[in-house]
Parts: structure tokens; C-alpha cells; sequence
């Protein structure tokens, strides 16, 4: 009979433990095991962006280093699967890119001295909590010169073989260079929401110029390159809900993931599909037509700056959303930001850990969402089914050493009392109102 110990965290107390009892009656709300298992769990993660480690340096080393450790320490969040720009995004201090030489096709003028004042830094900082982080990265813009009109924000790729040629070397450089500062490209992704024409560092994208660029460019380069680095389709965002009905149309399915992965010619070169907040739209399609491809979640939902408890809980709908329909990770957006959450344009956001005005820490609703998932389902976790009337409110896991794990949301106003089912033992516990809740059996 295995120890059941529940893990709780409401609006006033965080993490508090207590043992589950054991008897023979069940609660209303029963949930079970339903003999299913789903994906395997790569890990959960965020974004290493240049504002937030600017705002992490504000305070004292150890403020600083308490964060890296709450974030990437195993015994901690344990974020394992992260993600980076390529270039400049929306939360970089400056916009820029690694190569604004025009006409350098042969890249000789590409440089990573920009990325050695924050990213880098940031990453080797994390790494020493982390014993494997999992790295993917994306474009928000190519460099201006290759791109009508030529600026970071807006427009397109000048869709021209000499240029298309150099823009696939762009990221083998990337890659290589930063090899040279023993970093890991796990994988790259062509471009950061390509059905997005943004204020800030953006390209718009057709599914078939993502697919030709693959099949024809940068797929053949990497492959003749002997690149460990796998190449996804990612990160896939939809307007249809997110910028309005003019452009619905490229955000199905058909336009971006299977336009790209039904070409047998592309698909060998692609290892998997990233979507962000605004492709949640076209997962299941994806899951069902392509199950043997991963998937990944891989940037959460913005806000408003509020940080809020109900923002907290819409988002962990988002993550049951992702998992159940088939995310092998889960990437936050901003780790860390400075009070207020601004960006270089203007756009108040969310993130996990606020350095507020006077230089001092304050954990936000969200880190602790996260934290029940990434500290307790280990990579290598296999997704679970559940049945039972909770079980829109729950996902189970089984973690490599055979434990269980329930994660649970109470989005009520009164205390929930709950039966896990497991093995024909009824482990009874009550969850209180408003709360996240993590049972480890």
C-alpha cells in the first residue's frame, strides 16, 4: 500500500503537506485511473529572455541566486526545457539581429557578442541548478536586409535563393556558435509566430514558404552538415481567435501543420511541432493525424502585468488543455521581469517571479501553478487517463520511479472533498477553494 502525502498551495499558504487517509468509503468526486497512458513528460520550462536577466542583476547575488535555484534546482521548480530568441524579441533590452551586414550572404559578419552580455550569461547561470536543460530556439525577426520592408518589425523574407540559402546558414551559425560556448541547440524552430505581422520583432510566413524553406533549404543544409540539431515546426500561432477575423484562414490546420508535415519531402525533416498560446486551436488535429510526431507547448499565455490568482488558474486550464492534447512540454513565457512587466513596445505582462521597485523578490500565483507540476513530474513521466466527474480538473502521471502524481485544481468557492481510486484503495483528502493541489502517491 503506498503513502499518499497531498501537496496544497492556496492564495494564503503555499505548499502545505499533509498525509491522505485511507478507508473504504469514496467521496462524491471519484476519480481513477482509466488504463490509458498518454505521451511521455520532457519537462516544463520558460523563456531566458534579455529584460529579465537585466532585472535579475538588480538585486543582491543572493536574491539572484535564490531565483536560479527556485527555478532550476531539481529539488525545486526543476525546469528542464527552456527556450531563447534569435535575434531580438519583444523582450529584448534593444531590437537587433546577429548579422545586419546587407549582402552578407556568405554570414562572415555573424556574431553572438550581443547574446555574451545576457542570454548566454543567463543560461550558464541556470545551468548550474540544472543538470540537463533541454534548449529549443526561434527567430522574431530575420536580419532587416533580407526581409521587404526592411525592418525588425513587420514584413517578410525576400523569398530569393541566394537569400533563402544564407538565411538557412543563419542558423547553422547560430547553432555552431554557440557550441563554442558549450551550449546545446537542442532544436531550432523556423520562426516565432509566423501568422503574426507585430509592433515588435516579427516575420509573416505561409505553411508552404515554412515547408519549402525546410524541404529545400535548411532541411538538406543540417542533414549535410551531420547537425544533431533537430528542425520543428514551430512556434505556431493562430489569429483567427488572437488578431481578428480578417486572417482566420491561416490559422487552421491545413494551412500551417499539415500543409508542412503531409510533404513527405519536408516532413523527414521535421521532428516536431511547437505551438504557442495561439495555436491550442489546431492540437488535437495534429495529435490524432500525427501521433508518432512530438509536440510541444512553447510560450504561455501573456497577461496583463496583474499577476492575479484567476489568471493562475485560467492558465492552469491552458496546461490541461496542452497535455491532454498531447504537449510533451510546457514553456513559460517570462521567468523573470521587472515590476510591471513592460516590454520594449509597451505591452504589460505576466511572469513567475517580479523584481519589484525596491530591488526585493516576490513570487507570483504562477510560480507556484508551475512549481506543482515541474518539481513533482520528473522527465520521463508518462501521461495517464482519468475518468471521474473531477477529471477536467485533473491529470495523472506516472513518474519514472513508479510513483503517481494528481494534479488538481479546485476552482470553487467551498472545499472539495476527493476519492483517488487507485488499485481498488480509496486515498480521501478534501481540497480547500481556490487551490492547486498535487497528490503524490
Amino acid at each position: 500500500m503506498k503513502q499518499a502525502v497531498l501537496i496544497s498551495t492556496t492564495k494564503n499558504k503555499s505548499f502545505i503537506n499533509e498525509n491522505v487517509k485511507i478507508n473504504d468509503e469514496k467521496s462524491y468526486h471519484t476519480l481513477e485511473l482509466n488504463g490509458e497512458s498518454y505521451q511521455t513528460i520532457e519537462g516544463f520550462g520558460g523563456c531566458f529572455n534579455e529584460l529579465g536577466y537585466i532585472g535579475l542583476n538588480k538585486v543582491s547575488k543572493d536574491k539572484k541566486e535564490e531565483v536560479l535555484k527556485n527555478l532550476f534546482d531539481k529539488q525545486e521548480c526543476n525546469f528542464t526545457y527552456c527556450r531563447l530568441p534569435i535575434g531580438a524579441n519583444d523582450y529584448a533590452a534593444s531590437w537587433y539581429s546577429l548579422n545586419e551586414t546587407k549582402g552578407d550572404y556568405e554570414m562572415k559578419n555573424f556574431s553572438i557578442e550581443r547574446d555574451k552580455e545576457c542570454l548566454i550569461p543567463y543560461i550558464k547561470e541556470a545551468e548550474k541548478y540544472s543538470e540537463k536543460i533541454t534548449l529549443f530556439a526561434s527567430p522574431w525577426s530575420p536580419p532587416t536586409w533580407m526581409k521587404f520592408p526592411e525592418v525588425y518589425n513587420f514584413g517578410t523574407l525576400i523569398w530569393e535563393e541566394k537569400n533563402l540559402k544564407a538565411y538557412a546558414l543563419y542558423f547553422k551559425k547560430f547553432v555552431k556558435e554557440y557550441e563554442k560556448e558549450d551550449i546545446i541547440i537542442n532544436q531550432v524552430h523556423i520562426q516565432n509566430e509566423p501568422i503574426a505581422d507585430q509592433k515588435f520583432p516579427s516575420c509573416v510566413w505561409s505553411g508552404k514558404k515554412i515547408r519549402d524553406f525546410i524541404k529545400d533549404y535548411i532541411g538538406p543544409l543540417f542533414e549535410e552538415s551531420n547537425m544533431d540539431t533537430e528542425i520543428w515546426l514551430g512556434t505556431l500561432n493562430s489569429p483567427y481567435d488572437d488578431y481578428g477575423d480578417d486572417n482566420w484562414q491561416f490559422g487552421q490546420y491545413n494551412n500551417f501543420a499539415n500543409m508542412i508535415l503531409s510533404d513527405k519531402n519536408a516532413r523527414k525533416y521535421v521532428s516536431g511541432v511547437g505551438y504557442q498560446w495561439g495555436g491550442k486551436h489546431a492540437l488535437l488535429q495534429t495529435k490524432i493525424a500525427y501521433p508518432e510526431i512530438k509536440i510541444i507547448q512553447t510560450e504561455n499565455e501573456c497577461g496583463e502585468g496583474k499577476n492575479s490568482w484567476e489568471y493562475a488558474e485560467y492558465v492552469f486550464n491552458l496546461m490541461w488543455t496542452y497535455l491532454m492534447n498531447g504537449a510533451c512540454a510546457y514553456v513559460y513565457w517570462n521567468m523573470v521581469l521587472e515590476e510591471g512587466g513592460i516590454s520594449t513596445w509597451g505591452w504589460k505582462q505576466n511572469s513567475l517571479i517580479t523584481i519589484t521597485k525596491d530591488n526585493s523578490i516576490y513570487y507570483n500565483p504562477e510560480y507556484y501553478l508551475m512549481r506543482h507540476f515541474s518539481k513533482y513530474i520528473r522527465p520521463g513521466a508518462v501521461m495517464k487517463g482519468l475518468k471521474g466527474d473531477f477529471a477536467g480538473n485533473a491529470l495523472a502521471f506516472e513518474n519514472p520511479d513508479g510513483s503517481i502524481v494528481l494534479e488538481l485544481l479546485n476552482p470553487f468557492d467551498e472545499d472539495q472533498e476527493i476519492t483517488f481510486n487507485l488499485n481498488e484503495i480509496n486515498y480521501n483528502f478534501t481540497v480547500k477553494p481556490h487551490s492547486f493541489n498535487t497528490l503524490i502517491l
